[in-house]
């Protein structure tokens, strides 16, 4: 029998994890001193009589796991834990049973002296059973309380966008950010992959989006071509689907062109300056083709039902427009009233040709107003400060994803002191914990529409994986407790009391991360828009 005050042998156990915890300023809120060190925080937790020792001998079984390879992590993590008089053999079982009545993405997991059981009714379920029991492992240095964890999450979307076209990173990053969200529970890997300094995957179609396109970064047009291959693509999107991670690729269009107009002048646009090759031309049915041509090979390669088109910000580069004669006439000729409804246009028959590839679309916000069936495309809302361009997509019957430019977007630095990054504004970790908070009432009756959240990692200066590190964590945390846990179960002082736990296994890794308790103990890595290269 399990009840939700603790004994005294679990106290002692979680006492000891806590022992890692820095101190942190008192809160408005309670701490729960029976909080488990499991990242997001689960749904319902209840304590029992007694601890389970992990060995490297304990038995590991499994009911309905295909793959042997589930457990491989399971067993690495016991092997640093030897057998002793005190330290009983017991067993771990990881039960698969798709009659039970659990959500999909849920889990229970249950500890006694004796055994540990984690139940699932679908394999994501179990493998986010997984992650929370290898937390405990990790954690609680094999020493677990016995307890019950009933948990599934508050959100279906639980993303991490990465761009890698102003700076690029490589498969290598990619896979441990992978391996950092599966141990969160996020479950969407959004790879923002073309933009303005580089074109960053290979379309066999068209070679020169790699061998011109994909030259340069944010701060040096000048660097050798960066891209993945479309093999290099599979592997990641193999890796993620191991992870419970779907990979959505984002194409971007009409602008945020520059790198694919380099490669093709002819479908550009053309521009000036800063602007140069901004828009792909709206007015060539050639532009049409090439990129239903792009797309085409986008769809084949990701399993992803969705794809990802940008549509935002076209009015900052489209200047070119508004006196072109070509693309006046094509106004006229379409019966558009304008350059704003050219745009429009132009979403629209991209939106129809992913839709004819068997893709729903994705696009930031702008895409409201271009006239789209709410059932061919899906909006994330990243303008924070337009409240009302979510209600007006709410009102359209749109699905929502939610990811505010304020919180969400990680390249605004967190503290004022910081050198490098934006700093028109600052995401702290308080407020990425806490963004909901305020906004629930907006879409209070129609929570159907929100499939859930992103945060999103913008590189213009971020240049290095130490930086990248730095700007993601430990934010990310706290936007997968926001995604996952139950709002009355977050709580902020709570999080802070656990959240060392998780800097400790970061240092483990070597990875590197903003400390919010010592800023000073980490100080911040360099950023490309102090110089190309970092100060001696």
């Amino acid at each position: 029998m399990f009840r939700v005050t603790c004994t005294v042998a679990g106290l002692f156990s979680i006492f000891a994890a806590f022992a890692l915890y820095a101190a942190v300023p008192s809160q408005n809120e309670p701490v729960l001193q029976e909080e488990l060190p499991v990242f997001p925080t689960p749904g319902k937790v209840g304590f029992g009589e007694g601890v389970f020792m992990c060995t490297s001998a304990v038995r590991i079984e499994t009911q309905g796991v295909k793959d042997p390879a589930f457990v491989s992590e399971i067993r690495n993590e016991l092997k640093q834990f030897r057998t002793s008089a005190t330290r009983k053999k017991g067993a771990i079982d990881l039960v698969l049973d798709s009659t039970v009545s659990i959500p999909r993405e849920g889990y229970t997991l249950v500890v006694t002296p004796d055994r540990i059981t984690v139940t699932a009714s679908a394999l994501p379920g179990l493998f986010y059973g997984k992650q929370s029991l290898l937390q405990l492992i990790r954690y609680n240095h094999g020493t677990i309380p016995a307890c019950r964890i009933e948990d599934a999450p508050r959100m279906g979307w639980r993303g991490f966008m990465l761009d890698e076209s102003r700076h690029f990173f490589g498969k290598q990053k990619v896979f441990q950010v992978l391996d950092r969200m599966a141990e969160l529970k996020l479950n969407v890997f959004h790879w923002h992959l073309t933009d303005e300094p580089g074109w960053r995957i290979e379309i066999k179609r068209y070679p020169k989006l790699t061998t011109v396109g994909a030259r340069g970064v944010w701060e040096d047009s000048t660097t050798a071509p960066q891209f993945y291959t479309q093999e290099e693509i599979r592997e990641v999107i193999r890796y993620a689907a191991d992870r419970n991670i779907m990979v959505v690729p984002e194409i971007d269009m009409p602008g945020h062109a520059c790198a694919a107009g380099r490669a093709y002048p002819e479908i550009s646009s053309g521009g000036k300056g800063r602007w140069k090759d901004f828009t792909f031309n709206p007015a060539k049915e050639e532009t049409y083709q090439f990129l239903s041509n792009i797309l085409t090979e986008v769809a084949a390669l990701f399993p992803s039902p969705y794809i990802h088109i940008g549509g935002d910000e076209v009015h900052y580069g489209n200047q070119v427009w508004f006196t072109d004669p070509q693309i006046q006439a094509f106004i006229r000729e379409k019966g558009l009233a304008d350059e704003v409804e050219l745009e429009h246009y132009f979403m629209r028959r991209m939106v129809d040709s992913i839709v004819s590839k068997g893709k729903t679309v994705i696009a930031w916000d702008e895409i409201v107003d271009a006239g789209i069936s709410p059932d061919k495309a899906v909006v994330m809302w990243w303008r924070h400060d337009k409240p009302a361009q979510l209600r007006k997509a709410l009102d359209g019957g749109y699905r929502i994803l939610l990811t505010p430019r304020l919180p969400l977007y990680f390249d605004f630095v967190e503290h004022p002191k910081h050198i490098y990054g934006r700093h028109d504004a600052y995401t702290t970790l308080e407020s990425v914990f806490r963004f909901t908070d305020t906004l629930a009432p907006m879409w209070k009756g129609r929570e159907g529409q929100i499939l859930g959240l992103q945060a999103n990692m913008w590189t213009e200066r971020i240049a290095d994986e130490r930086r990248l590190d730095y700007m993601t964590f430990p934010r990310l945390v706290a936007a997968a407790e926001v995604a996952w846990a139950d709002p009355d179960q977050k709580n902020y002082n709570r999080f802070l009391k656990k959240l060392p736990v998780y800097l400790h296994d970061l240092d483990r890794l070597g990875i590197y991360y903003y400390d919010p308790f010592d800023p000073a103990r980490r100080p911040e890595p360099w950023g490309p828009d102090q110089g190309a290269t970092p100060p001696e």
